[in-house]
């Protein structure tokens, strides 16, 4: 513990695009030497990880002889590092990342208030601080998300039929997310295209499962239960975002939005909803994909159909989505960004 500089905790056992963010962050912030460890569940073993028995020796100078910051992206996170500093005296700087573009309740407003510094995942969300901030947006692992060297064999190796198109959506499955838009696109869609299918990845929690039954059920009834398929929830995402032609990120709100970026890296052109940080994510001349407005299913419908049909723009919108990420949201570039605030927290010269 001597050695760590950084506490990055994950008080969520579910994966989440809070997760995802740390699982991707973490090794690149250390490969910078930025000196980070993780703190709670739901991560895999091969990210550097305190346990909670090691909690007390925060008490403890760090090997800079000042202090640690403690990275918080939840509530329940920040309020945790609120009990290790001001009722503990643990010397600990608390940090936190916002990306919601909501209204805060009067709760979060006061946690927020007590932090030393404030990280906003895009231009929107600082808008709903109250509080001064610094714009950081998230970052692309280009080596994780990225296109694949023989797409028909990996379509076999999942279990999809080779050579096939496939539109995907991917995420959690709920209103909230669009799912049902993205769902009654393909079924407009798909009837006059037999060349193509579709994909739904990700879980539903369990206040959520009537929701997908319901939605399973319709495709059923509509009989393309065979060409829409639900695959659940996988570690390999990125893998699955290398069997697609076409990425449709329906979502009605969102705070960030990772899944545009994911796409984008894997060569995927987008389709997405002007929510969340999307329409700083695609370029403004809609050479990376098509922005539209939210919760509009005719909108929809229009800008998917002409990505389908013609295999020529899709493959250059394909590309130029690979370079726009690449060139603007590598998650080196974040991590820098981050460690820049890390350094005037702890007292560093920057």
């Amino acid at each position: 513990m001597r050695d760590v500089d950084v506490i990055a905790p994950n008080f969520k056992r579910r994966l989440s695009g809070v997760t995802s963010t740390i699982i991707q962050l973490v090794p690149v912030q250390n490969a910078l030497g930025q000196k980070v460890v993780t703190l709670g569940p739901g991560l895999p073993a091969i990210l550097p990880a305190m346990p909670y028995r090691d909690l007390v020796r925060l008490w403890s100078l760090p090997h800079n002889g000042t202090r640690r910051v403690w990275h918080a992206r939840r509530n329940v996170e920040m309020l945790f590092a609120l009990l290790l500093r001001d009722v503990l005296r643990m010397p600990l700087r608390i940090l936190f990342t916002s990306a919601s573009q909501r209204q805060h309740s009067k709760w979060t407003k006061w946690l927020v208030s007590r932090m030393d510094a404030v990280v906003a995942t895009s231009a929107k969300t600082a808008t709903y601080l109250d509080v001064p901030s610094t714009v950081v947006m998230h970052g692309i692992d280009a080596e994780r998300f990225s296109p694949a060297p023989d797409k028909a064999a990996l379509q076999g190796r999942l279990g999809l039929e080779p050579n096939r198109r496939y539109a995907g959506c991917f995420g959690r499955v709920r209103h909230q997310k669009g799912t049902d838009l993205f769902v009654d696109t393909m079924m407009r869609l798909l009837p006059d295209r037999p060349d193509w299918s579709a994909i739904v990845a990700g879980r539903a929690t369990p206040q959520h499962v009537e929701f997908e039954n319901a939605l399973k059920e319709k495709v059923r009834q509509a009989g393309l239960a065979d060409r829409i398929l639900f695959v659940g929830e996988h570690t390999n995402i990125n893998d699955w975002y290398r069997t697609l032609d076409l990425f449709i990120a329906p979502q009605r709100w969102e705070g960030f939005g990772l899944t545009p970026l994911e796409a984008m890296a894997t060569a995927v052109p987008v389709v997405a909803t002007d929510v969340g940080a999307f329409s700083q994510l695609l370029d403004s001349d809609g050479e990376t994909g098509i922005l539209i407005p939210a919760d509009n299913l005719e909108a929809m419908v229009e800008a998917a159909a002409p990505l389908m049909d013609d295999d020529a723009r899709r493959r250059q919108a394909g590309e130029n989505a690979l370079r726009h990420a690449l060139e603007h949201f590598s998650i080196a570039g974040e991590a820098e960004k981050l460690g820049a605030i890390y350094a005037r927290l702890l007292g560093k010269k920057v």
